[in-house]
């Protein structure tokens, strides 16, 4: 990728990650998501023999994959916890052609420079009938800090920067699934609010988690003290409930898609179809061009 296309500062982001990983790491989000896996994998009555999980913070996948996978591969972007079986780079996949059933990713691929590339190796390394499944922040993610962070500098500095990560809109996402060349793909997503007693208490969940802003772009200084308590003020102005708590939004959009294969479900051609509709709802047919009222 050329250096104008780049937006995280991938360096820093995995420094980061791996002193969050050494920390106390705040698994609420990640246990979350880790749930809805597991009902989503319920679903899909089969077997795999070779599964990976893809960047996942925390070793969440092997306990809900369960029996699903007879081998798990657990490729980590940052050591740190539980030691992985790969350290890696999710831009950079170091599994062969046709060599694994199943991939998985939960909370990593949003803070990728190259989410079409891997997208595409993750394709490349499922075998034909081999499912991918992902989840990662939405666009709506953090919404209300960005919001606040971004009037609150405005006032107080005469000038803004980026300090909020952009994340992905869910019809993008979902053109990028095709684009790779996965089969049947799904999108959805769902909104998570979590509340805090104040935006310090996000903001220090944020830093615990290693999700501190290692935007390229970002402003080198860091955010003077009247900056912060000015966007707490906004915060919690804007933001709060009647109960004087704040909500931070986490939008979780699930991806899925799998490797084509001869046995799937493919659509119709136009016109090959043996009925009509206008037959199945019992109603008269009106086609193009006819003036309504008059069926042929």
């Amino acid at each position: 990728m050329s250096d104008q296309s780049l937006v995280f500062d991938r360096a820093l982001g995995r420094s980061r990650l791996m002193r969050a990983l050494a920390g106390d790491y705040p698994d609420f989000l990640l246990q979350r998501v880790a749930g809805d896996l597991e009902e989503r994998l319920g679903a899909v009555l089969r077997q795999f023999a070779v599964a990976a999980d893809l960047g996942t913070p925390l070793p969440v996948v092997g306990s809900v994959l369960g029996g699903k996978a007879q081998q798990l591969w657990r490729l980590a972007e940052a050591t740190g916890g539980a030691s992985p079986d790969l350290v890696g780079d999710l831009e950079s996949l170091p599994f062969g052609p046709g060599s694994l059933d199943l991939a998985v990713s939960l909370l990593a691929l949003q803070n990728v420079n190259d989410l079409p590339g891997a997208l595409v190796q993750i394709k490349r390394a499922l075998r034909p009938d081999g499912l991918f499944i992902a989840c990662l922040l939405g666009g709506r993610t953090l919404q209300e800090l960005r919001q606040a962070l971004l009037e609150a500098e405005s006032e107080t500095s005469g000038g803004v920067s980026p300090r909020v990560a952009p994340f992905g809109d869910l019809r993008d996402l979902g053109g990028l699934l095709q684009r790779a060349g996965f089969a049947l793909p799904v999108i959805d997503s769902e909104i998570v609010t979590v509340r805090y007693r104040d935006a310090f208490g996000l903001m220090r969940d944020l830093r615990a988690m290693g999700w501190a802003n290692a935007l390229i772009a970002r402003r080198k200084a860091p955010l003077r003290r009247a900056t912060l308590l000015r966007a707490a003020a906004i915060y919690a102005e804007r933001f709060a409930d009647p109960d004087g708590r704040v909500r931070a939004t986490f939008e979780c959009v699930w991806l899925s898609g799998w490797a084509p294969h001869e046995s799937q479900q493919k659509p119709l051609k136009p016109g090959s179809a043996k009925a009509r509709l206008a037959d199945a709802l019992g109603v008269p047919e009106i086609r193009p061009g006819t003036e309504p009222g008059t069926p042929r």
